[in-house]
């Protein structure tokens, strides 16, 4: 591989050199940092990091390549890729493409051996913040001038970015070999229930999930009414994951309002904050955010400790929340909202992912919950 220079500067006048792999270029965004070991891919794929120039803690990365059967959504939408030492040579039966190869693919700017230790360290010190990676400016004080003078991603809608355009049946279950022990043939039985997913930029190993539990699944762009989602008849409505602030979806949460005490909700990340949001509650920025495949959640419920994937930058205000709406479960690092429950109508929702793929498989028994909670309003709907 050809050694280009290339430079990534923190709007706090840090400057980290290294070389460059993937596009050529230069781009602005949020840099944040990822703890997980693995799942570079599902990392890339993610909507959520629309915006972000994400960092990985691991030293080495794209040691076991890329497929096609891995990827959680249509494209990649982070904006620059930050690694410590990139494998060359990926060893992976399932390997069909390198790391290199498959964000210059994609026009994905990625940049290697940096201290990422020193990087990260910055960021837990002064928060995640604005950066600039560039592989053709490489003045340090035009650099960090962009970074200072780049946009921020608190008050913008990242979601309209990334959201579908069109509704879709969604038909694709849990690959054999992401498939948790737990979720055999019986839990793939046809249930009878519809779900309508609401796509704010949805990770597809959630649909899989739901679609294993034998639901049929209908996916709807995040700016579909609650009129609309109404008319399709759900016996269920998921709210999805997706990037940024919240608070600027003033669409999703007046959905989300009206829907709440008409049909069970069930939400995760991004969707528990919109959840929060249509309750009453108010969000904030986290400092650095969460991010990885290691944090330990609370279940107020089972008093058990959940290893849990995580990946946002906003969370919900505990004591926002109105007196209906109680907290579920918490992130023991820094005592967040991790789940909410409420307790007049059939809505709740986590801040971590359930259907982490690659990750924890701790929190899989929520995808039950939500069927039952659809079963049980059937019941009583007669």
């Amino acid at each position: 591989m050809t050694i280009q220079p290339a430079k990534l500067a923190l709007a706090n006048g840090s400057v980290f050199s290294g070389t460059a792999f993937g596009a050529s270029g230069e781009i602005h965004g949020e840099v944040v940092f990822n703890t997980s070991m693995t799942g570079y891919q599902e990392i890339l794929t993610d909507p959520s990091y629309n915006g972000q120039i994400v960092t990985m803690t691991y030293p080495l990365i794209g040691n076991y390549g890329v497929n096609a059967e891995d990827v959680e959504s249509h494209g990649l939408f982070l904006r620059g890729f930050v690694i410590r030492e990139l494998c060359e040579l990926p060893s992976n039966y399932r390997s069909n493409e390198s790391l290199d190869s498959y964000l210059k693919r994609n026009g994905i700017i990625g940049i290697q051996g940096i201290d990422t230790r020193a990087l990260v360290r910055q960021i837990r010190i002064h928060g995640a913040m604005p950066g600039m990676l560039s592989t053709v400016d490489l003045d340090d004080a035009s650099l960090i001038e962009k970074a200072k003078s780049g946009p921020s991603l608190v008050g913008k809608d990242l979601a309209c970015e990334v959201m579908p355009e069109e509704t879709s049946d969604w038909e694709s279950p849990l690959d054999t070999l992401g498939r948790p022990v737990e979720f055999g043939a019986e839990e793939g039985a046809d249930t009878g229930l519809h779900i309508v997913a609401i796509d704010y930029g949805m990770k597809w190993n959630i649909p899989r999930f739901l679609k294993d539990t034998g639901c049929r699944v209908t996916v709807v762009p995040g700016k579909t009414s609650a009129e609309e989602i109404l008319a399709l008849n759900p016996d269920g409505v998921f709210l999805s994951n997706g990037p940024g602030d919240p608070e600027p979806l003033d669409y999703a949460i007046s959905t989300i309002r009206t829907l709440l005490g008409q049909k069970p909700i069930f939400g995760i990340c991004l969707g528990l904050q919109l959840l929060g949001l249509a309750c009453g509650g108010k969000t904030y920025k986290l400092r650095f955010g969460h991010r990885g495949a290691n944090q330990p959640v609370l279940n107020h419920a089972t008093g058990k400790v959940e290893i849990t994937s995580q990946n946002h930058g906003f969370a919900l205000d505990s004591d926002s929340l109105p007196a209906e709406v109680e907290v579920t479960h918490i992130n023991l690092n820094d005592d967040t909202v991790e789940g909410i429950r409420h307790t007049v109508h059939p809505a709740f929702g986590v801040q971590y992912h359930p259907e982490a793929s690659s990750g924890p498989h701790d929190s899989h028994y929520l995808f039950r919950e939500f069927v039952e909670l659809m079963k049980a309003q059937t019941v009583a709907a007669g």
